[in-house]
């Protein structure tokens, strides 16, 4: 088995609580960031360009992904364009498509070739791979960020799916694959076996990084001892 040091596949952090980014900042195998509008709404924040500041104030040297919130296609571009001046290690996060299903990819072809550096969300087939190959092929650098761990939620093995997009990307030197919303540690392995770029994962799947390597046996053990202990603290008798 792989260990961290051997893995090729960037790890990024996922979130969008200030204490928790800067605890993944400090450690020197996270290469990048993601949040998104839901998890900042989860982390409490109000001011979107004021938390986006500020974070981009204590980690200036790593790539951070910020998405636009609007849905009308205007809206989204002039949001991109500001978000973009935020700072030279910002890429900007576009959905795939508006909530009325219409495709985004005629914006994210326009902002690319301005030379805005994307990442376009949200994608969950081959048949949108291709289409934002199609769009973005040498224009700025773009993250496709496949969205596998919700893939496996309705039953589908990505590994297939995530292995032909890597293929696909081959052809587009100025795009990098995200395994994003993973569901397990395992799936930084996968994901590194196949050859994807990047896969993101929440604090809650990273922190279990430090169990790689472990010993099952022990593992084992202290899976039997925590069992043991929480039965006696909770007093049970039979």
């Amino acid at each position: 088995m792989k260990t961290l040091s051997d893995l090729k596949v960037a790890i990024f952090a996922d979130g969008a609580e200030k204490a928790g980014m800067l605890q993944m900042y400090a450690k020197p195998y996270i290469k990048g960031f993601t949040t998104n509008p839901t998890l900042m709404r989860k982390a409490g924040v109000t001011d979107y360009e004021r938390f986006a500041r500020d974070i981009l104030q204590e980690i200036p040297d790593r790539p951070i992904s910020f998405e636009v919130f609007a849905d009308d296609f205007p809206d989204m571009a002039r949001q991109a364009r500001k978000i973009a001046t935020w700072g030279t290690n910002v890429r900007v996060k576009i959905p795939i498509t508006n909530t009325r299903g219409e495709s985004a990819l005629p914006l994210c072809e326009q902002l690319a070739y301005e030379g805005i550096p994307l990442n376009v969300t949200a994608l969950f087939t081959l048949e949108q791979v291709q289409a934002v190959v199609n769009a973005v092929k040498g224009a700025a650098p773009t993250y496709v960020s496949v969205f596998a761990g919700r893939i496996a939620d309705t039953g589908v093995d990505p590994v297939p799916l995530m292995a032909e997009a890597v293929h696909r990307l081959a052809a587009v030197p100025n795009a990098e694959l995200i395994w994003a919303s993973p569901r397990e540690l395992l799936n930084i392995f996968q994901a590194d076996a196949i050859g994807c770029h990047i896969i993101t994962a929440t604090n809650d799947i990273l922190r279990k990084l430090s169990l790689v390597g472990k010993n099952l046996d022990e593992y084992s053990l202290d899976t039997v001892k925590l069992f043991y202990s929480d039965g006696m603290a909770a007093g049970f008798a039979l």
